[in-house]
């Protein structure tokens, strides 16, 4: 296995991971999967995602976006 696909798998299981504990995540505003993200990083050439994550007032994690910082979309 490959650095990069074990990198890829382990991030799938992160956010999977995420959506089984109700945190909401998000794609350039909208609503994603864990494989959507995880197919969107795979096929991206150049630039990357940025996280943001919302905490709610329990300093919980709420919901997480990955917001294109590269400039292209």
């Amino acid at each position: 296995m490959s650095r990069d696909e074990a990198a890829y798998r382990e991030l799938f299981a992160e956010l999977e991971n995420y959506e089984k504990n109700g945190v909401n995540i998000f794609m350039e505003d909208c609503k994603a999967s864990p494989m959507q993200i995880v197919t969107a990083c795979m096929l991206k050439e150049e630039g990357s995602y940025m996280r943001d994550y919302v905490l709610n007032p329990e300093g919980n994690i709420e919901s997480l976006a990955f917001i294109n910082i590269s400039g292209n979309k």
